[in-house]
């Protein structure tokens, strides 16, 4: 037994220190180091997330969505919890449309990171079956997407979103701090898959975005987008913009453009220009359409009454060292102003111009909103351009008086034309939907616009604008044909743009509508041509829509027939 006690000894001193040891491993990690453990176990399963905020929807004025957000999953990676090896790994690259290396690539280029976005907002069904293959690493994220249920009849006025949801064109962008919320964030516990199986608390309360209720009629918004394109693609003119504005309110009912992008599209968006609005961006010399307010300029500040004459003969006029002459040399005599307007004469409204000063004309067409922007607070929008001739440049002030030397916006001239049509008075325009009547400010004498609202009458019923007629309304109107520039400043020859503005109804106006056609390339260019058809349509549609009384019937309900003649721009 001598033998073996020694034996006995070491082995329960082993034994000792043995239990000894592990005592004190447990009191080092139940005591000793519990804090520090515990915060390693919460690192690896307590985390803090991000719960989405809701952006606002933005509506018609009737409440018809335009642009809502709607729930999606994006699937994103963590490398530090990813198995390369992982037997459904194959699976995952095919359901994203990736290729196994890419998904590789991008767990090995961010072994340093603990989150990098492998497919964003993927649709329903594909994110179900990415949760259900259970990969480690490979985790869903709640998201939004925007949708744009018009696609591109609504495209350039509501513009899009990125992939956050942030506001990068449009209205979307022009509002984008009233439409987007506050994100919210809450502590959770998650498996070893990455799954949340637990919330602990909620950090900060999401804030959802607030809805924009738009000016847009839904309905005349579509009927506008449709009319455009037809004339657009039968002409095939590189582009046309077309704008539909209340004159009592200044709101905007409908503003489309060609060529058209689908925002629903974001992978295909290119900055080309495409997705630019062209009726508030894109300036050009409006031609005869701004004879309107030349006569405007002579009645409101010199001794012009509706039946002043104005004798234009030899139908041929110098200024200067220059020469303002009629379309096909034509000699249309003495005529009163209204004949002026409806024979479209380049010789009788550089005559009323050049006997002001120049300054009048400027004035005149300042205060008709020419030279700024229209205050509807759309990104981007163009302020024109009008510049007050050189001393003694006679001919440059003339050629501005038949809508030549200067740069204007579709909208601009729809908010000049509504101008007319409200008496005088100017009002902001605006894209948001308005609950009364907003303040203007009378910049022309409510006579003045009275008496040329009837003179335009006129010009769709006598002259070039017959073909904007619409059936059981007075339509009052202005065709315009412009030369374009090309890169060195020069007019060309087969190069145009087609332009009608007016008013609907003539006797109490309702719409002030401005439609242009871009540079048609199949024979037909002229605004009597190409754009008073079109103003027609879209105009028929406006009333319809809107319920506007006719105001062109005899008591039987029957138009009165009247006769029409000559045509000229």
């Amino acid at each position: 037994m001598k033998k073996y006690k020694g034996r006995f000894v070491l082995i329960g001193m082993g034994l000792i220190a043995v239990v000894g040891g592990l005592v004190w491993r447990v009191v080092t990690l139940q005591v000793l180091e519990q804090n520090f453990l515990r915060n390693q176990g919460e690192i690896r399963t307590i985390r803090v997330v991000e719960t989405p905020a809701y952006r606002g929807m933005i509506v018609d004025r009737n409440g018809d969505p335009l642009a809502i957000s709607t729930p999606v999953n994006s699937i994103w990676l963590n490398p530090k919890e990813f198995e390369a090896e992982h037997p459904q790994l194959l699976a995952l690259a095919a359901t994203l449309d990736m290729s196994v290396e890419e998904v590789l690539d991008k767990a090995e280029r961010n072994q340093g990171r603990e989150f990098v976005y492998l497919k964003r907002q993927v649709a329903p069904a594909l994110a179900d079956h990415v949760k259900q293959l259970e990969i480690p690493g490979i985790h869903l994220k709640s998201e939004y997407r925007r949708f744009y249920p018009g696609g591109e009849v609504t495209a350039h006025v509501l513009g899009f979103t990125d992939l956050d949801e942030n506001g990068k064109e449009g209205l979307e962008l022009a509002y984008d701090e009233h439409l987007k919320g506050v994100p919210g964030s809450k502590r959770i516990v998650r498996d070893r898959r990455g799954r949340e199986v637990q919330i602990i608390e909620g950090l900060q309360e999401t804030q959802s975005g607030q809805d924009v209720i738009l000016s847009l009629d839904q309905r005349l918004q579509y009927l506008a987008y449709r009319e455009l394109k037809a004339a657009v693609t039968s002409c095939g003119a590189i582009a046309g913009s077309a704008v539909v504005l209340d004159v009592r309110t200044g709101e905007v009912l409908a503003m489309v453009n060609q060529p058209s992008f689908n925002p629903n599209q974001r992978v295909k968006l290119r900055a080309d220009g495409r997705y630019r609005n062209r009726a508030v961006t894109d300036r050009y010399e409006p031609g005869s359409v701004m004879k309107t307010f030349s006569v405007v300029n002579a009645m409101q500040n010199g001794e012009v009454t509706p039946t002043t004459l104005v004798d234009t003969s030899p139908g041929w006029m110098t200024v200067g060292r220059h020469i303002v002459k009629e379309d096909y040399h034509r000699n249309f005599g003495v005529m009163d102003i209204g004949t002026i307007l409806q024979k479209s004469s380049n010789v009788g409204i550089s005559k009323l111009t050049l006997s002001l000063p120049s300054d009048f004309l400027l004035d005149t067409y300042a205060k008709l909103g020419f030279g700024s922007t229209t205050g509807s607070g759309f990104p981007g929008e163009s302020a024109g351009t009008l510049v007050k001739p050189p001393k003694h440049a006679s001919f440059v002030l003339a050629t501005m008086g038949f809508g030549y030397g200067m740069d204007v916006t579709p909208l601009q001239l729809a908010q000049a034309y509504a101008v007319l049509g409200a008496g005088g008075i100017k009002r902001s325009v605006t894209f948001l939907k308005q609950k009364e009547t907003p303040p203007g400010t009378q910049v022309i004498d409510t006579v003045v616009a009275r008496q040329v609202v009837e003179m335009l009458a006129g010009v769709v019923e006598y002259g070039s604008g017959k073909k904007a007629k619409v059936v059981g309304y007075h339509t009052s109107g202005k065709t315009g044909t412009a030369r374009k520039l090309n890169a060195e400043g020069r007019y060309m020859e087969n190069s145009h743009i087609a332009t009608f503005a007016g008013l609907v109804p003539a006797s109490n106006p309702r719409f002030a509508i401005v439609v242009m056609i871009d540079d048609p390339q199949t024979g037909l260019y002229y605004g009597s041509q190409l754009a008073a058809p079109l103003f027609s349509k879209i105009a028929a549609g406006a009333v319809r829509l809107f319920n506007v009384p006719p105001d062109d019937i005899d008591k039987d309900g029957l138009r009165v027939a009247q006769a029409v003649t000559g045509t000229h721009e």
